[in-house]
């Protein structure tokens, strides 16, 4: 009798095993969350000081707390821009983290100390002008981030940052749809963009609009990856359908390199 009661309490026991493994494997994976905090600056001290605070206080510090993948970008315009841009693009699994990341920092001691030249610059010698802060989650069609699959020298990829506006709300949860239910993502994973993450903007200045990156080679590589989507079949037939039209009101295209110390 006991041996029965065994094989019965085993059989129950591989059947929730097996039924946990099955729920699991069906299970879609959650859609990140992701901050991209944009340091404006001046001149290449202030360049210097956010450097030295990114590479070796910020940069060790997220990945202390378990956020890793992060990336570090500069403006290819920045040689020749009054405005210069460091992009620095962090992602979560839920909103809570973003919340909480500024208490994780200020609890590590090994933070502070490292930030200190940041942290306390004087104010009359800022490490920067401005700080910009914009909030995103990712599509439903790209749930997470991708690393992308790049050989070439850092200083010679192209990342490039699209913000597309739209001129109401409506129009702007169309052109959502246009990437994931219109397959617009489909169409950049078949012709191999290096995309990093594609995420609506939840919180920023230039709202409704929703953020996307890619990456390639080097700006040759760029320009043929473009000319071959423009030219695709699928895009056409996509970009004419009736009930995609005038969803983008405006387009802001970043192009973008990554620091050597940034993590892809």
């Amino acid at each position: 009798m006991k041996s029965k009661s065994f094989k019965r309490i085993g059989t129950l026991f591989a059947s929730i095993i097996v039924l946990l493994v099955l729920c699991s494997g069906g299970r879609k994976p959650s859609r990140e969350y992701y901050q991209l905090i944009v340091y404006h600056f001046q001149n290449a001290d202030q360049e210097e000081i956010l450097d030295n605070y990114l590479q070796n206080a910020l940069l060790p510090a997220l990945h202390r707390a378990k956020i890793n993948n992060v990336g570090v970008f500069k403006s290819r315009a920045n040689d020749t821009a009054a405005d210069k841009l460091i992009y620095v693009f962090e992602s979560f699994t839920s909103a809570e983290g973003i919340v909480k990341l500024s208490s994780t920092l200020s609890s590590d001691g090994t933070y502070v100390a490292s930030a200190d030249e940041y942290l306390k610059a004087p104010y009359n010698k800022p490490p920067f002008t401005r700080i910009e802060t914009i909030l995103l989650h990712a599509f439903p069609l790209a749930p997470q981030m991708q690393l992308p699959a790049l050989h070439s020298p850092k200083k010679d990829r192209v990342y490039e940052l699209r913000s597309y506006e739209s001129a109401t709300e409506e129009k702007f949860h169309n052109k959502v749809d246009m990437f994931n239910k219109g397959d617009e993502i489909g169409l950049f994973r078949r012709l191999n963009f290096n995309a990093i993450f594609y995420s609506e903007v939840i919180s920023g200045s230039h709202m409704p609009n929703l953020m996307y990156m890619t990456s390639f080679e080097n700006k040759e590589d760029r320009e043929q990856h473009w000319k071959t989507f423009v030219d695709d079949p699928y895009w056409k037939k996509l970009s004419a359908m009736p009930e995609y039209q005038n969803n983008v009101s405006h387009i802001d295209i970043s192009f973008l390199y990554p620091a050597e110390y940034s993590d892809f």
